[in-house]
């Protein structure tokens, strides 16, 4: 382990010598000065990983050292010593971005203390982390093999993002490269739970876990009784890792009042999912009570265009009551920026939903664009820039001003997506469509392993274009390649990120509300 240097400036540096052998014995080299000048002279002859400065030194004072010293290199971490307790100092020294402060007389322990946190942080962080995962993968390895409930699955795919976010911060790649293989196998058995009990749940309803078409009837609609004005942010392609990252923002104006989860219905796309979320039905259903509206896979036109109208009809089905609500769709930054200046005139609503597209657009990017592709190329990336995106987004902005506001948030999504790693070849007819995820057409022929087949589609509540048609859902990260440009395809989109089959990404879905600070 290399060396680490420390600078300590004190002009009483003599009566810390027992600290200072004290600390060589541990293994830190220090190297003392006694005013802040030849603090600083020292500081640009020589590299250290830590500073020690005392705040009352002849010349210049240890805030005074502290600016000059983060104005050359602001990633130093620098600890004042001090015996003045006045809250003033210690506002100075945090507005100078101080990293720790301690109060005189110091003892060898307390500094040693310090240098951990602040220098060894890192590495006793890893091996602790890394030691944990050990323990919880044999722990999860026995859990996934029994027969899990819905509510257990949701358990454990929370525990998998957790320390997914967890080690992805540390060096072991060995220890990173063991968790992907154990959600690779967390999928496998998640896909036989949804082959077993899928159509269970979709014949009983009341059997399974609250599902698409359910949210609003179960989660949303009873949040009105609050009387306060809910707003339900619909953010499209949103996983459970991606709140978890736009939440560390959150967390600075609201506390979160319910961490929840649902299951998207299959398939586990935006014109499936989304539409059963409004409408309060299962597409079948959607299908007889919405003639001229629902769209199915081979109609011509846009599938969402109608999101209002079944809001409407589901609020009047269900709520029965006079409730003011709006909708609003943000595809663009302009979008973003109206809803925001509208904010006031949308309190005098009930209930306020806005869908928000970007993330949906951004994993099709990463599909179409090269660039975004390098961007987002494995899935930490493709946190960070759904992360980058919140942080500038005109949503930001009205989540800061409803902030101020007595209301109740709530954010949620339609479904997830899964970055596919394994071509499955599907032979169809050419009224195929070319979801890489789900397929429904006449006499598909397909890998039996690699899918769950659902001959009748009535039985998972879908239209059936035909009379033989059947649908087909990828399980785990395979996704459907046609034989004749089996290596095209394959070039293109292996690594990318997709939706409309199964896996826990693309099922299990963040619903979480939020009150103002």
């Amino acid at each position: 382990m290399q060396e680490t240097n420390i600078l300590w400036a004190d002009d009483e540096i003599d009566l810390l010598k027992p600290h200072i052998l004290f600390l060589n014995e541990k293994g830190y080299k220090i190297k003392t000065v006694t005013n802040g000048s030849d603090a600083l002279e020292q500081f640009k002859i020589e590299n250290f990983d830590l500073v020690f400065l005392d705040e009352n030194m002849p010349g210049l004072t240890g805030l005074e050292t502290l600016g000059k010293i983060k104005s050359i290199n602001p990633d130093i971490p620098i600890v004042l010593i001090t015996k003045n307790e006045e809250e003033y100092l210690m506002e100075d020294a945090i507005g100078f971005k101080i990293d720790d402060y301690l109060i005189k007389p110091v003892n060898p322990r307390q500094i040693l203390l310090t240098i951990k946190k602040l220098i060894d942080n890192k590495r006793l962080v890893s091996e602790k982390t890394s030691m944990a995962y050990q323990q919880d993968f044999r722990n999860l390895g026995m859990t996934m093999n029994e027969n899990l409930s819905f509510s257990e699955w949701t358990d454990i795919y929370r525990k998998l993002v957790f320390w997914e976010l967890s080690l992805e911060k540390l060096e072991d790649a060995g220890m990173r490269e063991i968790l992907s293989m154990q959600k690779s196998e967390a999928n496998v058995q998640f896909s036989k739970f949804i082959e077993k009990n899928y159509l269970g749940w979709i014949k009983n309803p009341e059997s399974g876990p609250i599902t698409s078409n359910q949210l609003f009837k179960k989660k949303v609609f009873p949040a009105l009784e609050s009387n306060k004005p809910v707003f339900f942010i619909l953010i499209d392609n949103l996983r459970y890792d991606q709140w978890k990252m736009i939440n560390s923002i959150l967390s600075d104006y609201y506390r979160v009042d319910e961490e929840d989860h649902y299951y998207s219905i299959l398939p586990t796309a935006t014109q499936y999912a989304r539409n059963a979320i409004f409408s309060g039905l299962m597409p079948l259903d959607m299908e007889s009570r919405f003639p001229g509206k629902w769209q199915n896979d081979e109609d011509e036109g846009g599938k969402n265009l109608y999101e209002e109208d079944f809001l409407a009809d589901q609020i009047q089905r269900i709520v029965r009551k006079d409730c003011k609500y709006s909708y609003h769709k943000v595809l663009t930054y302009e979008q973003g920026k109206d809803v925001n200046e509208n904010i006031n005139n949308l309190m005098g609503n009930d209930l306020n939903v806005i869908v928000y597209n970007f993330v949906d657009m951004l994993s099709h990017a990463r599909t179409d664009m090269a660039m975004i592709r390098e961007l987002a190329n494995n899935e930490a990336a493709y946190r960070s820039l759904t992360l980058s995106w919140f942080e500038h987004s005109p949503l930001l902005d009205a989540l800061k001003k409803l902030s101020q506001k007595n209301i109740k948030l709530i954010i949620t999504t339609d479904h997830g997506t899964i970055s596919v790693k394994h071509p499955s070849k599907v032979i169809g007819d050419r009224n195929t469509n070319t979801n890489l995820r789900y397929k429904q057409g006449k006499n598909l022929n397909f890998n039996p392993k690699d899918v769950f087949h659902i001959k009748n589609p009535h039985d998972a509540m879908l239209p059936k274009l035909h009379i033989s048609s059947s649908f087909i859902f990828a399980k785990e990260d395979s996704y459907f390649v046609y034989p004749n440009n089996y290596n095209q395809f394959v070039n293109y989109f292996n690594g990318t990120f997709q939706h409309g089959g199964i896996s826990l990404e693309e099922m299990i879905v963040p619903f979480v509300t939020y009150s103002p600070k």
